[in-house]
């Protein structure tokens, strides 16, 4: 199946990722991290998991097959593109043809390596599926059983790991309220889901709290995120982006999401986060990363230039001269020291923990 622009934004070659770490709340990691996760991801009420059931997948067992069924996964409300990507790949496993584990793992590489090409700039997308390669191709004990009994293994696996990407920010949501305060103020930038969801969840539970919340150039989806905060009931004001270090004596702790958190513990995120932190940081201001555990990505960023670029039309309202050059980047990447603390699915994780973690996964 062939995609036009429209459907494919983004044609460059992909960013290689991967993640698979887990941490408990004292942030000490060990490698039963699916254990963990499922339990927390089992706490999710019935109602809520009803809420995120989807229509069963459809066949995906070869390259066009797998985009129609990421499309179909994508077009959900809640479903993020890796999610999406994770739920299409277990897909291509249950309608594969193949007789060998070889063949199989063959078909799945391709099918990832069509996933990531669809959006080379995603770093979740590409970061789920070489997660999602690792995790369900990793024992060695398929290679002993018959071949029925190791698909439907594959099959089972997928779609465990799927379910548990699923109920992800519902886990982070519950495991965030220990840190947010009646009568706190706090600075959110941009628009996050995950973040959402947080606040969501304590307002619900009856916490009283105030946001503001930055415009979010270039693209300005923080206007979105303040709609639909103030669609809650939350008391909430909007920032101008420049206006973050005027406004920062107000507020108590800050909370951002994450397009990606690399192998040092930093995130590469919506453009403005990196200054937003360095404000933070000399104010002594608790800033909380909120990110699911499948945007963990093997990269390295040595500085702000040194990562695939993203970006974005910006539209300032008036004409601009000609021979002016404008920054179009859409994402900056934010050391792990600017950091406090990293808040996901499987728990509650320091930079430096993930950082550590990751090195000896690869070791």
């Amino acid at each position: 199946m062939e995609l036009d622009a429209a459907q494919n934004p983004n044609p460059d070659p992909p960013i290689s990722a991967y993640y698979q770490t887990r941490a408990d709340h004292h942030a000490v990691v060990s490698s039963d991290w699916l254990a963990h996760a499922a339990a927390a991801a089992s706490s999710v009420t019935d109602t809520d998991a009803d809420a995120d059931a989807a229509p069963p997948p459809s066949p995906g067992g070869n390259g066009g097959g797998v985009i129609e069924e990421f499309n179909i996964w994508r077009r959900k409300p809640e479903a993020a593109e890796a999610v999406a990507a994770i739920m299409a790949l277990t897909a291509v496993i249950r309608s594969s043809r193949a007789t060998t584990m070889m063949e199989l793992e063959i078909e799945l590489k391709k099918a990832s390596d069509k996933l990531k090409s669809w959006d080379a700039t995603s770093i979740s997308l590409s970061a789920a599926c070489d997660l999602f390669m690792r995790f369900v191709t990793r024992t060695s004990h398929l290679e002993h059983e018959k071949f029925d009994a190791a698909k439907s293994r594959l099959i089972e696996r997928g779609e465990k790991f799927g379910e548990i990407s699923l109920k992800a920010r519902k886990t982070i949501a519950m495991l965030s309220q220990d840190f947010i305060l009646d009568g706190c103020t706090m600075l959110v930038h941009g628009y996050s889901r995950v973040v959402l969801e947080i606040l969501k969840l304590a307002a619900s539970n009856r916490k009283l709290f105030r946001v503001l919340c930055t415009e979010g150039r270039p693209d300005r989806t923080g206007l979105r995120m303040s709609n639909e905060i103030a669609a809650l009931g939350i008391p909430v004001k909007v920032l101008i982006d420049s206006a973050v270090a005027y406004s920062m004596d107000e507020v108590d702790m800050i909370f951002v999401g994450a397009d990606g958190v690399v192998e040092r513990g930093g995130i590469i995120n919506m453009m403005g986060t990196y200054q937003i932190a360095l404000v933070a940081h000399s104010m002594n201001k608790p800033l909380y990363v909120a990110a699911e555990s499948y945007k963990f990505a093997r990269l390295y960023p040595l500085d702000q230039k040194d990562m695939t670029p993203a970006h974005r039309p910006i539209d300032f309202g008036v004409p601009v001269p000609a021979g002016v050059e404008i920054e179009t980047s859409a994402r900056d990447y934010t050391p792990p020291q600017y950091l406090t603390l990293l808040l996901t699915d499987l728990g509650v994780l320091t930079p430096s923990v993930v950082s550590d973690e990751l090195i000896q996964l690869y070791l």
